[in-house]
């Protein structure tokens, strides 16, 4: 079903408000870095690797081109290699500010052992934690939550290679 030109002026409105900047009061450097401390401490226990990425807005190309968050999670899940591991095992989870939504794309071998109820209550912790603005310890929550899935289903089987970054990306 095609958005309404009203519609679209008004999401574009509602992106073009939502800055860099707030997104960086939002996620301060010292929550970026205990982010990804935490996504590092996880990946020692299994062996999925972990992105998370906040865009505070979506690009206007990507708006008038009636993108949904989902589409745009699976866009950055493909630009940022996450689905590029040796194990086809790769988990991202995309906060979107401007639309207050959060979506996870899992690669192939996750998704087949870890549903979807699981990782909707991965994203109701967010969702839940940032509407009281505790986006750190929400954000904490939630990669304490998908560290211990991913353990659950992928427990670490000795050392190995960290082969996507661990820090979080804000857009």
């Amino acid at each position: 079903m095609a958005t309404s030109f009203g519609a679209r002026l008004k999401r574009l409105l509602r992106h073009w408000r939502t800055t860099a900047a707030q997104g960086q009061r939002m996620f301060p450097p010292a929550a970026l870095d205990a982010i990804g401390a935490a996504i590092n401490a996880g990946e020692q226990r299994h062996r999925s690797e972990l992105r998370f990425i906040v865009e505070a807005s979506m690009p206007s190309d990507a708006l008038w081109a009636d993108m949904c968050n989902r589409q745009r999670a699976v866009a950055l899940f493909a630009e940022y290699g996450v689905w590029d591991t040796e194990e086809n095992c790769g988990v991202l989870i995309y906060v979107n500010l401007a639309e207050h939504k959060v979506d996870i794309v899992a690669d192939r071998n996750v998704a087949r052992k870890i549903d979807q109820s699981q990782w909707q209550a991965v994203c109701d912790t967010l969702t839940a934690g940032f509407r009281k603005g505790q986006f750190e310890q929400a954000t904490l929550a939630a990669i304490e939550r998908v560290n211990a899935l991913l353990e659950q289903h992928f427990p670490a089987d000795g050392a190995r290679a960290n082969e996507l970054p661990d820090h979080p990306i804000v857009l």
